[in-house]
């Protein structure tokens, strides 16, 4: 593994917890406090802390400071970046499900038209066995 993990698989780290993903869910809707952030979950606001340093390593968050309130906020440029990634096998899946998609259409029309009738060799009435 490198020393130094790239910086998409730093965001996807952070995005794995659900916890943190309930964080950027809250902050999706504004900014607000740590403690206001804190405030749903069953855990201690060091906890919380912990989370929120995560977080802000991977730059999708970010904390001012106005004096006494330290608002937290969302930092989209990761999401986006993660997004990049995920188009291209979105595409990919896109593309494979699209032929799938016209290759079940293609069974179920044939399934749809009916069959020719078989018709078996029998022996013809109009010859008659001439030794009668």
């Amino acid at each position: 593994m490198p020393a130094s993990p790239d910086h998409l698989s730093v965001t996807l780290n952070a995005l794995a917890d659900p916890t943190r993903r309930a964080i950027l869910a809250r902050l999706s809707l504004g900014e607000t406090t740590v403690n206001d952030l804190a405030e749903p979950f069953d855990m201690s606001l060091p906890a919380v802390s912990k989370h929120l340093k995560v977080l802000e390593k991977a730059g999708l968050i970010s904390r001012g400071r106005e004096k006494q309130w330290r608002p937290c906020r969302l930092e989209p440029e990761p999401l986006k970046e993660v997004d990049m990634w995920l188009a291209k096998y979105r595409a990919m899946w896109e593309a494979r499900l699209d032929r799938l998609e016209a290759y079940l259409t293609q069974l179920q029309a044939a399934a749809d038209t009916p069959a020719l009738p078989v018709v078996k060799d029998k022996p013809d009435d109009t010859q008659k066995d001439d030794r009668t």
